[in-house]
C-alpha cells in the first residue's frame, strides 16, 4: 500500500491532486508541520530533508512534490504527455521545481512571515514570482495545457502554487495574466481538484500561527 505523507500545503496538494486524477489507493499519514512532526527521527526516516509531501511505495521512498510526480506518472504511465515533449515536460517540471514554487513561497515569507519587514526581499522575491507568472501566461498564449496538446504532471505541478496565488501576489493577481487565469480556472473544474481539497476533510490540522509553530516552520529565527 502506498503511504501519502501530508499537509496542507501546495507542494502536498500536487501530490494530492495526481493521486486523485490517477485512482491510485494509498493510506493518508498526516504530519502536522505547524505541531513540528516533520522534525521527528520516524519522518526524517522517510524525508532527511524534513519536508512536505513524502510517499512510501511498498519500501519505495520518493520525497520532492516534482519527484514523486514524476515517480507516480511513470508508475501509472498517465499524465506524462506524448514521447517527443519529454524535454519540454522536464523543462517545464524543474522550472516549477525550482522558479515558481520557491520564489512564490519566498515572496509570501516576506510578505507575511518575516520577523522584520525587509523592503528589498519583499521586492526581490515578489517581483520574481510576477516574472514566474508571466513566463507562464506567455507559455499558455495558445496552448490549453503548458506542455503539449494534454494535461500533464506539469499542468498538475503548477497548479499547487498557482492555487494559493493570493497570498503570493493579492485577490486580483491573476487578473493580470489571462491565459494563466483561464487555464487556473479550468484546472479547477476538473473533478480531481475536488477530491484532492477534500483530502484533508476530517484531520483537524493546527491553524494557530503561535510560538510552537514560528519554531517548527522557522527554526533558524529562534538558534541561540
Amino acid at each position: 500500500m502506498l503511504i501519502f505523507y501530508f499537509h496542507p500545503t501546495p507542494n502536498p496538494m500536487k501530490v494530492a491532486l495526481l493521486l486523485a486524477e490517477s485512482g491510485l489507493e494509498y493510506q493518508l499519514v498526516a504530519v502536522d508541520t505547524l505541531k513540528g512532526e516533520q522534525h521527528s527521527p520516524a519522518f526524517k526516516a522517510i524525508n532527511p530533508n524534513g519536508k512536505l509531501p513524502a510517499i512510501n511505495d511498498d519500501g519505495t521512498i520518493v520525497f520532492d512534490s516534482n519527484a514523486i510526480l514524476l515517480y507516480l506518472a511513470e508508475k501509472t504511465n498517465t499524465f506524462l504527455g506524448k514521447p517527443k515533449d519529454k524535454g519540454q515536460l522536464l523543462s517545464w517540471l524543474m522550472f516549477i521545481a525550482s522558479g515558481l514554487g520557491p520564489y512564490s513561497g519566498q515572496a509570501v515569507h516576506f510578505q507575511k512571515a518575516a520577523p522584520e519587514e525587509i523592503p528589498y526581499a519583499i521586492n526581490r522575491y515578489r517581483h520574481e514570482a510576477e516574472r514566474h507568472y508571466q513566463v507562464l501566461d506567455k507559455q499558455l498564449e495558445n496552448s490549453e495545457f503548458i506542455v503539449g496538446d494534454s494535461y500533464t504532471i506539469v499542468d498538475i505541478a503548477a497548479w499547487g502554487w498557482i492555487d494559493k496565488y493570493v497570498p503570493v501576489l493579492g485577490d486580483s493577481a491573476l487578473e493580470k495574466y489571462p491565459n494563466l487565469n483561464r487555464w487556473y480556472h479550468e484546472i479547477n473544474k476538473r473533478p480531481a481538484v475536488a477530491q484532492a481539497r477534500a483530502i484533508n476533510k476530517d484531520i483537524a490540522f493546527k491553524s494557530e500561527m503561535d510560538e510552537i509553530a514560528l519554531k517548527a516552520l522557522y527554526p533558524q529565527n529562534y538558534h541561540a
